[in-house]
């Protein structure tokens, strides 16, 4: 009777484990390459993406009640996304680029471009949290609203065009 838990435990012990890459750390970091984080990130934009879509069809439909919980879910999203790029991309970027004068210029010049833009994003965030149950904003939100959508749109083609491709494992 007990041969079979020590065979189902002898099984557990002689079975290979998943080979898991490791890969280096950047430069003066703790911070991996992570093969994943590229699909991650896009994820996040077609999230934010898909949110946006929502925020205007809840405008155009005045259900300021509804736009006012997705600007908290955009927001939320948004923070989350803003974070893992300064965190996992731009530093491991800059450490293991930082030998190459014209990528660490191009990412650094990337990443105040998003400080930027994230800081009147978080502004309009703020101003039209209230949307819900202030009918006044609805006035100024719709022109507001599609131009940080044209910004973001934008921003969003160049790091998936230009920034992410850069992402590599550092040997």
């Amino acid at each position: 009777m007990f041969d079979f838990f020590k065979k189902k435990g002898e099984s557990k012990q002689d079975a290979p484990a998943a080979a898991t890459p490791q890969y280096n750390t950047a430069p003066g970091t703790e911070i991996r390459y992570h093969p994943e984080l590229i699909d991650q990130l896009k994820s996040d934009h077609q999230a934010l993406l898909g949110l946006y879509g929502e925020i205007k069809a809840a405008f155009d439909e005045g259900d300021y009640a509804a736009v006012s919980q997705k600007l908290d879910a955009f927001r939320s999203g948004l923070q989350s996304h803003l974070l893992t790029e300064n965190v996992r991309l731009y530093i491991y970027l800059d450490r293991c680029l930082a030998n190459d004068e014209t990528n660490s210029e191009l990412i650094r010049g990337f990443r105040r471009e998003m400080d930027g833009i994230a800081k009147v994003a978080m502004n309009f965030l703020k101003k039209y949290e209230a949307i819900g149950v202030d009918k006044e904003l609805a006035g100024a939100f719709a022109k507001d609203f599609a131009t940080i959508g044209q910004v973001l749109g934008q921003r969003i083609q160049k790091e998936e065009q230009v920034l992410y491709p850069l992402y590599m494992p550092q040997y």
